[in-house]
Order: C-alpha cells, then structure tokens, then sequence
C-alpha cells in the first residue's frame, strides 16, 4: 500500500466520519429547537391571561381515520404528552368517514398531540385564537373581594346582643347570599384558570379529496337506480293522470268532426 492511501485512510476518513457526526448533532439540536419553540409559540406569556383554542384539519386515508381518533383519545386519557382531558370524541362510517376529538390540554403537549393526529396525512388546516380573560379575571377577584368584605362585616353585627329579630334574620339571609356568591366567584376563578392553564384542541379527521371524489361518484352511480325509478314512477303516473283527459278530448273531437262532415253533405 502506498503512502498517499495510508495518509487518506488516516487522516480523511476520521474527519470525515467526525464531521457527519457534528451534523447528526447539529440535526439534533435543531430538531430540540424547533420543537422548544413551537411548544413556547402556544405558551402564554408570562403575567398574561390568554385563553388558547385550537382548529386542526387532517385528511387521512379511511382505513386511518377510525383507529387515528383512538390513538389520539387514548394519548390523552393517558397524558402521554402531559395533562390533558378528553371533551368530546365524534366518528362517523360510511363511504365517507370522518370524525372529531376534541380535547383540554396543558400548552407543553400541544404540538405533540397535533403531530400525532396528523401522523402519515396532510394537515389540511390550523386555526389558532387566543382569548384575553384579564378583564374577567378581574372582575371576578373584585366581586369576590367585595363579598368577602361585606360578609366580615355582617359577621360582626351578627354578634351584637342588642339586634332585634327582623334585623337578625335579614343578616343571616344575606350572608347565605354572600356565601352563595362567593363559591360561584371561586367556581368562575377556578375555570377561567383551568382555561389559561391548559389549551382547547379540536381535531377534524377527514378522507383525502381523491377518496372523497370516488366516494361521490359511487354514491351518484347507486343513486342512479332510485332516480331512474322514481322518474318512470312519475311519468306512470302522470300518464294514468293524463289519460281520461285526453280519452274526453279524443271523444270531443270525433264528434265535432262528425258535425263538420253532416254540415258539408247538406245541400
């Protein structure tokens, strides 16, 4: 073996191989990246009260479309991609199958969810809204603030000896209708949290747009035969309609040419 080969084995290959590696990596990295900065496209930001929804369009094949919608439910209702609740699990057969989950989930696992819906289909379409809930979520701590204050406030009348009976039983209904209020103000809190922690995603599963023109074309061909039924039907029945009519006018008319005929032989 020569010197220039040895030299190439020695030194180029290891560079080489050292340097395929570094992309590898670098491939890596960038897919992390990518995926950390999807995942923090959704988030909301710090000291914000946003309220995320999500629309999602895949097209599949049929046969995919039933087992996708199950994979995903199950995904959720076991949080591989984090916290997450199924709202709503719609699949409809036929020639034409198609389906719908819809599902609350923390903003982490959102992309990895949609990924996994449209996992081997087309993402046909994404829609993201985000609704600003600071206004409600004020409103909702000032209302239970101010009934807090009024209840501490009652409680305090409530506990002097010289209340007369009236006044003592319009305190006690009113601090009924403050507790009321204050475990709806803690209802209202608790779900416009839940809305701001964790994001609605609804997927729309459908066929492809060949599957679909199949589809139409062999339910217009099945159809054909009831239409083409129903056409003959009609003309039956427009004929057995149509028929003493035209039997009285054919009866009309031998008689008014008889007379036309009687007339002309008259001298």
């Amino acid at each position: 073996m020569t010197a220039p080969r040895v030299w190439t084995r020695v030194v180029i290959v290891p560079t080489l191989l050292l340097a395929l590696a570094a992309c590898a990596k670098n491939g890596e990295r960038a897919q992390e990246a990518g995926a950390v900065a999807a995942d923090a496209a959704v988030a909301s930001p710090e000291g914000a009260f946003l309220a995320y929804e999500h629309d999602v369009q895949v097209q599949l094949e049929a046969a995919q479309i039933a087992p996708r919608i199950q994979r995903v439910a199950q995904a959720c209702q076991n949080a591989k991609f984090g916290e997450c609740a199924v709202l709503q699990v719609d699949q409809r057969s036929g020639e034409q199958p198609s389906g719908e989950v819809k599902v609350r989930i923390a903003p982490k696992g959102v992309e990895s969810l949609i990924g996994l819906a449209g996992e081997g289909g087309k993402l046909q379409a994404r829609n993201t809204r985000a609704e600003d809930l600071a206004q409600q979520v004020a409103d909702t701590a000032l209302t239970k603030a101010r009934l807090e204050k009024e209840h501490a406030r009652l409680l305090s009348y409530q506990d002097r000896g010289d209340l007369k009976i009236e006044d003592l039983m319009a305190i006690t209904t009113r601090l009924s209708e403050i507790e009321a209020g204050v475990e709806q103000a803690n209802k209202d809190a608790a779900q416009q949290r839940r809305r701001i922690d964790t994001q609605l995603v609804t997927m729309h599963f459908d066929t492809t747009s060949g599957q679909r023109s199949r589809s139409e074309i062999g339910e217009a061909l099945s159809e054909s035969g009831s239409i083409l039924s129903t056409s003959v039907a009609f003309l039956i029945r427009a004929a057995a309609a149509l028929l003493p009519v035209g039997v009285v006018a054919l009866v009309m008319a031998w008689i008014v040419r008889a007379l036309i005929r009687r007339r002309r032989r008259k001298p």
